[in-house]
């Protein structure tokens, strides 16, 4: 293993240092699905765009 205090049953520092890890990846996983979330909604400047043509719609 190589850390002791893992092999031990831990200490209160790894108790902390988990504790942040865990406060981490919460912050982490909120930012991202904030970010998924905005690549999903149109922004209100974009509801007012005509919606782009697809791919060969460019008959007359």
């Amino acid at each position: 293993m190589g850390d002791s205090a893992v092999a031990t049953g831990g200490s209160a520092g790894d108790e902390a240092r988990k504790q942040r890890l865990a406060a981490a990846l919460r912050d982490n996983l909120k930012r991202r699905k904030a970010q998924a979330r905005a690549r999903r909604e149109p922004t209100s400047d974009a509801a007012k765009l005509p919606p782009e043509p697809l791919p060969g719609d460019d008959k007359p």
